[in-house]
């Protein structure tokens, strides 16, 4: 939820505007200026974030490979638009974008529930023809564990107070009551989604390699939990432990990023 309040004072500025009309911009942004990409990274926030997040990754991508991450409805500029009713639709207009896109290689990172998020878009490439080269997945337990929850039926205290505890809301910030209740309609809508999702019960595996993350101070998804996407596909898996909590790779994105982007170069995505 950090990178959402980073934008706090462009969100509260926006606000007048943004309740008064729809955004017309799409759900696929474009972080890096590459002009014939040889391939894809596309990042999906977590619950209550936005593109904004994986900004600060666009001066570690190789040269060739455009950067792009998600912007959700109801989020930052999307903010007028009502949020999406399931995991499901989100991965069916994103999928939809990344097929108007010249082709390229194409590789989709999330965390938390954007690892659902970008899950659902591989399937949603596969089943139109499309592939995906790599997903990676962190702080999410599998398709078939990760729905469940009460969360989201808390009320508005109870629910700012345990992300706040978590590390996903900075102190100065949680304290501001309007951003609370800028904020709050958003997350909820979000950890919803979350928390009632249902994988498809005839999923057919995907054909990319999958890599799982999990931050070992985590108190949300074990290593065990994150060892369940290997069901997800019939090709190769792996997984890796990094430092902190949940939202480590909102302040301390280097190593994770460091390792997506050599996972890639040793599977030839750049090529």
């Amino acid at each position: 939820m950090t990178d959402c309040l980073d934008e706090r004072a462009d969100s509260v500025t926006l606000d007048v505007v943004s309740r008064t009309r729809r955004s017309d911009r799409g759900w696929v942004r474009t972080l890096t200026s590459v002009e014939d990409p040889t391939a894809r990274l596309v990042c999906f926030p977590h619950s209550g974030g936005t593109a904004a997040a994986y900004r600060p990754w666009s001066s570690a991508v190789p040269a060739g490979v455009a950067l792009h991450a998600v912007q959700y409805p109801g989020h930052a500029d999307r903010l007028a638009e009502e949020p999406a009713a399931s995991i499901a639709e989100m991965a069916t207009q994103v999928a939809a974008e990344l097929l108007r896109m010249p082709p390229a290689r194409c590789a989709l990172i999330g965390h938390s529930l954007g690892a659902l998020v970008a899950y659902e878009t591989a399937r949603a490439l596969r089943d139109n023809g499309s592939s995906v080269h790599h997903l990676f997945v962190s702080g999410a337990a599998g398709p078939w564990l990760a729905g469940g929850g009460t969360t989201h039926q808390l009320g508005d205290e109870e629910l700012w107070s345990s992300v706040t505890k978590l590390g996903g809301i900075e102190p100065e910030i949680a304290d501001q009551p309007e951003l609370r209740d800028l904020l709050l309609p958003v997350l909820r809508s979000d950890i919803t989604l979350h928390e009632t999702y249902r994988p498809a019960p005839d999923t057919a595996p995907l054909d990319c390699p999958v890599r799982g993350y999990y931050n070992t101070e985590d108190p949300l998804v074990d290593a065990n939990q994150v060892a369940t996407w290997a069901a997800v596909n019939d090709g190769e898996f792996s997984m890796r432990a990094l430092p902190g909590g949940h939202f480590r790779l909102l302040s301390h994105p280097d190593e994770l990023l460091a390792d997506v982007m050599a996972t890639l170069t040793d599977s030839g995505v750049r090529r």
